[in-house]
């Protein structure tokens, strides 16, 4: 089984998929699939064996979302060794895959968000955080942003690319890792943001805020053609936007808060202004609305509980 996962990902998947995608993948592999299942025999692994796997990773502490991706991982592996007629079934695709519960990260209240927003106004990440918390961007996806995907008169802005640290493998840079712009790898997280005038508003004054930094910077400036790029032009680490952003929190007096817990408040936020869930899945980007409902469907229990008493006045009577 060892050398079959090793063997998959050197010949099946360079050219195949993103170079980040691949980094994902080597990982997965390395540190989770080939110790637990590496000395079995690719033609006996059973259902029972995955299961166990899964089991054994939520007793580590694992996410349902981590092992989630763990699963896929070992389904497309799976799948090339049954087009190969190497094994008879997918055991993988058969595995139970783990429900994904309540969201791990906390959200913030509609009064902190304000607070947050009050205090970043006119810095360099308000525009950032303000489209974050309104459409429930992931940290990469928001540093991949780029002008060439805004249109100022439709108001709309095309989500089509991330910002990523990955390793590097060849081994000759003498970095380890590098940050790559690499487009966004499916047809639901690749999405539209459809802008108020107010937002465009503050995309319009951080323009000109960068557009001054540029001319400032001259031939220091390399553009690349982001909305939130570093102060000279290149993409911004998302390590680095991190720390940023935990400072002016506590700065606002909330507290330490990381990028990600702006997607959990987002979507908060959406259901508790009454947005229906499935168009929460579309704003988010989630693969299925299965997903959303999985991880916020606990926030829409007031509107079931309208529901059944819209339902009981029409059938019993006011």
């Amino acid at each position: 089984m060892g050398a079959f996962l090793d063997r998959w990902l050197r010949h099946n998947l360079p050219g195949h998929v993103a170079d980040s995608t691949l980094d994902d993948y080597a990982d997965m592999v390395r540190l989770h699939l080939a110790p637990a299942l590496g000395r079995k025999v690719l033609s006996k692994l059973t259902v029972a064996d995955v299961d166990a796997l899964w089991a054994a990773k939520r007793e580590q502490g694992y996410s349902p979302n981590s092992i989630r991706i763990m699963r896929a991982v070992l389904r497309k592996a799976l799948g090339q060794a049954e087009r190969e007629g190497l094994v008879s079934r997918n055991v993988a695709a058969l595995s139970t895959p783990p429900r994904i519960g309540q969201p791990e990260g906390r959200a913030l209240t509609r009064e902190q968000a304000q607070r947050l927003l009050a205090e970043l106004r006119g810095h360099d990440f308000d525009a950032l955080v303000t489209l974050m918390l309104a459409f429930g961007l992931r940290r990469g996806e928001a540093l991949g942003l780029h002008w060439s995907a805004l249109d100022w008169e439709a108001g709309t802005l095309g989500v089509t690319h991330a910002v990523k640290r990955v390793k590097v493998r060849d081994g000759r840079s003498g970095r380890r890792t590098r940050l790559v712009v690499s487009e966004l790898k499916t047809r639901r997280s690749r999405r539209t943001l459809y802008l108020t005038p107010e937002l465009v508003e503050i995309l319009r004054e951080h323009r000109a805020r960068q557009a001054e930094r540029r001319m400032a910077l001259g031939a220091a400036w390399q553009d690349h053609g982001l909305i939130f790029p570093s102060r000279v032009g290149t993409p911004m680490d998302p390590d680095n936007f991190s720390h940023t952003f935990s400072r002016l929190c506590r700065r606002a007096g909330l507290g330490h808060w990381h990028p990600h817990e702006l997607r959990h408040s987002g979507a908060s936020l959406m259901l508790a202004q009454g947005t229906p869930l499935h168009v929460v899945s579309e704003v988010l980007g989630h693969s299925s609305i299965a997903i959303t409902k999985d991880v916020y469907g606990h926030l829409v229990e007031g509107e079931k509980r309208a529901a059944a008493r819209s339902m009981t006045e029409a059938l019993l009577g006011p």
